[in-house]
């Protein structure tokens, strides 16, 4: 990708990949740090990952997927179950 005609070749693949919606670059990024959250990165590793020197910056593009939260809630549960 060109620098000058960056959002024209940016469209291009977009399309050449079948994605029909608007999709910006910068959501790749969301898209690249959930699974390697989801797969036990810690937050150094995300911030290197990214290119990131804040831990703020870094947290904000990993988002929850439903089967870790799954995963959260049941050693939440056993944590609860085996205290008791």
């Amino acid at each position: 990708m060109s620098r000058s005609n960056f959002r024209g070749d940016w469209v291009k693949a977009r399309k050449a990949g079948g994605v029909t919606a608007e999709r910006h670059l910068h959501d790749l990024r969301h898209t690249g740090n959930t699974p390697a959250s989801t797969a036990g990165a810690g937050t150094r590793e995300l911030m290197t990952r990214m290119g990131h020197s804040s831990s703020r910056a870094a947290l904000i593009h990993p988002h929850m997927t439903s089967d870790r939260d799954r995963a959260i809630t049941d050693r939440l549960g056993d944590m609860i179950r085996k205290s008791g």
